[in-house]
């Protein structure tokens, strides 16, 4: 399963993966709350993939990916690298679909993550972030093992298994003026912008990055894709130093602009989800809302999808983040 050979997701490819998933991913609620609206000027529709299977939107792509595996590559497995929601996704959709999982994660991953990826049944091995190169890790290991690699953004599948996610809420909440999403990689916001320009062409995207790692914003901005040094930042699922190679063209032609919330706000988020309307979401999970909230875009009078990524964070981390 090389990129090579894979050609860019279209909608059709959203609507197929949504089949694949239809009681197998949870179809998260749509919450909503006085105070976002109250703050913001606007009405909000808070998208809540932190209580989706493995708490995050990932198990979507990662599912509908190694559904369409060739028995061979069952039999053989998977391997992927990720920081902690991809993995956890791959390692559950491999035990649902009964083959094995190997998962290249970063030694500085949260535990929780990587606790979870082993309860899931796989095999991590770890690397260090900030001087190894995970994708040559994996390679190497792919190879060696004869297994199917899938990386956590930059492929087609996996790419239209996190659109349904956007398409969901756009079914759920017609009529949104703007949808925000966090960018890593750029998959979710790839696979948003596909249902959007189908089902809501007048929504406006939004992608919302660190503001210690905004590669996207830099290579929106260049027409180009933007390489940076790995961030440091809260936001652990938007470490990424670069857009994909298929996600930046899709992000490119049908996204609005890209803004950044800095850490402060992370931390700020974090505290009214939990505060506010009771739920658990992880500093990469809040991207979106801090961008809301900043006022980076004028939202007054709006109405605003924000698309909360996960819910994946370790309980004494969470706790200092609150008590801030």
């Amino acid at each position: 399963m090389t990129m090579t050979r894979l050609a860019v997701p279209t909608f059709d490819d959203l609507n197929a993966a949504a089949r694949r998933l239809e009681g197998i991913a949870h179809r998260t609620p749509v919450l909503r709350s006085t105070s976002a609206d109250e703050s913001t000027g606007a009405q909000v529709f808070f998208k809540c993939e932190n209580l989706q299977r493995t708490g995050a939107f990932k198990f979507r792509g990662a599912y509908n990916t190694l559904a369409q595996f060739t028995p061979e590559q069952r039999e053989r497995g998977v391997l992927a690298f990720s920081a902690g929601n991809h993995a956890q996704a791959i390692a559950l959709s491999a035990r649902l679909l009964d083959m094995p999982a190997v998962i290249v994660m970063p030694e500085d991953a949260p535990a929780t993550k990587m606790a979870a990826t082993r309860e899931y049944g796989a095999q991590v091995v770890t690397y260090n972030r900030y001087t190894e190169d995970r994708e040559a890790i994996s390679r190497r290991l792919a190879q060696e093992r004869g297994m199917t690699l899938v990386p956590p953004f930059d492929h087609p599948h996996v790419i239209a298994g996190q659109g349904t996610a956007a398409m969901e809420l756009l079914e759920d909440v017609p009529g949104l003026d703007y949808l925000f999403v966090c960018v890593g990689g750029g998959g979710l916001l790839a696979g948003s912008t596909l249902a959007a320009q189908a089902m809501a062409p007048g929504c406006r995207l939004v992608g919302v990055e660190p503001e210690a790692g905004n590669d996207g914003q830099q290579s929106f901005k260049a027409g180009h894709i933007v390489q940076i040094p790995t961030p440091h930042t809260i936001a652990d699922g938007a470490q990424t130093q670069a857009l994909g190679q298929l996600t930046f063209p899709i992000i490119a032609e049908g996204v609005e602009d890209m803004v950044t919330a800095t850490d402060e706000q992370l931390v700020q988020a974090l505290r009214f989800f939990a505060e506010r309307m009771k739920i658990v979401v992880e500093p990469t999970g809040a991207l979106a809302f801090a961008g809301v909230r900043n006022g980076s875009v004028d939202v007054r009078g709006k109405r605003v999808g924000v698309l909360i990524s996960g819910g994946n964070v370790d309980l004494p981390r969470y706790a200092r983040f609150l008590a801030e």
